[in-house]
């Protein structure tokens, strides 16, 4: 075997660990928690079917391919949950050094390449990264509506920081932020999300 797909192997090995981090969230159902490869599959899956609601036109794969990388880190970082105060100060040192580690497992031209798909999701400046993080924002939100607001309940969410949180959908799809803001505001009224 040549070094190339020894490392490429290796990599493909390694990522595997993302199926071990849990989330706060829960699967549909009043399930378990979801882990991080759930929610990157979910997500790209997501991506696809929704994109004609995207605010601009996206390369999709690119789109997808980001969703389903951005995670990765976690295996090194763990995941920080979207309304940890202290655990948001320190994420993003801990995911710098992970995906550092992580992605230098692959050879050198799929190490640059990777590491360019998740500084772009992580500076949400392009039309593929802004719709990225509408499906990383929606997804959860979704899976936390069908489980009546559960999530939201059991850690003292605000529908302020809930609101906060989804200005990023805002920016990738105007379309499913109006969806986001009726479930805010139906989980305001039944209680799940105090104002």
């Amino acid at each position: 075997m040549d070094d190339r797909l020894k490392k490429q192997l290796e990599f493909v090995l390694e990522i595997d660990k993302e199926k071990n981090i849990f989330r706060q969230t829960h699967l549909s159902g009043h399930g378990r928690n979801e882990n991080d490869a759930e929610h990157a599959w979910h997500m790209a899956i997501m991506a696809y079917l929704l994109r004609e609601y995207a605010n601009q036109e996206v390369d999709i794969a690119r789109v997808m391919l980001m969703c389903l990388i951005h995670d990765i880190v976690e295996i090194d970082a763990g995941d920080t949950y979207a309304y940890d105060e202290a655990g948001l100060k320190t994420q993003k040192a801990r995911e710098e050094a992970a995906k550092e580690r992580i992605f230098s497992l692959l050879p050198t031209d799929q190490k640059e390449e990777l590491t360019a798909l998740f500084d772009e999701f992580e500076e949400n400046r392009t039309a593929e990264s802004r719709y990225a993080h509408a499906m990383d924002n929606l997804q959860p939100l979704l899976l936390n509506n069908s489980n009546g607001g559960s999530d939201w309940i059991e850690h003292d969410v605000s529908a302020d920081k809930v609101y906060g949180r989804q200005e990023k959908t805002r920016l990738g799809s105007e379309t499913l932020y109006e969806v986001t803001d009726q479930i805010i505001r139906e989980n305001i009224q039944k209680g799940s999300l105090r104002e």
